[in-house]
């Protein structure tokens, strides 16, 4: 069955760093636009970041564009995202999700995609 496994979250401090990763099964991992996707408490799903298929094209909501990068390794089914410069405000649990569509800009900011994983909690405090 299809599986999507985050892992990597943990508590960090204000200005630290930390990488998140996506393993994948269960599907044909390299037709699928992959995104990470968070919700802090109280507040609804937001979507972070998103890249397509070939990691052509990439999505960044823009409170972190500069400070997030994504990107994928199709040979081991496994989508990073590489977290810096932390704010207390990027806490939240982060999911990764996966789609067919290439739509990125409109799957990740709307957060339609067709599979999820369970989530990992990042905690961003002093």
């Amino acid at each position: 069955q299809v599986q999507l496994v985050e892992s990597g979250g943990g508590l960090v401090q204000p200005g630290g760093s930390l990488k998140l990763s996506c393993a994948a099964s269960g599907f044909t991992f390299n037709d699928y636009t992959i995104g990470w996707f968070r919700q802090a408490p109280g507040k609804g799903r937001e979507g972070v970041s998103c890249i397509t298929k070939n990691a052509i094209s990439t999505y960044y909501t823009d409170s972190v564009k500069g400070r997030f990068t994504i990107s994928r390794d199709n040979a081991k089914n496994t989508v990073y995202l590489q977290m810096n410069s932390l704010k207390p405000e990027d806490t939240a649990v982060y999911y990764c999700a996966a789609t067919p569509s290439i739509r990125i800009a409109y799957v990740c900011s709307k957060a339609e995609m067709n599979y999820w994983g369970k989530g990992t909690l990042v905690t961003v405090s002093s």
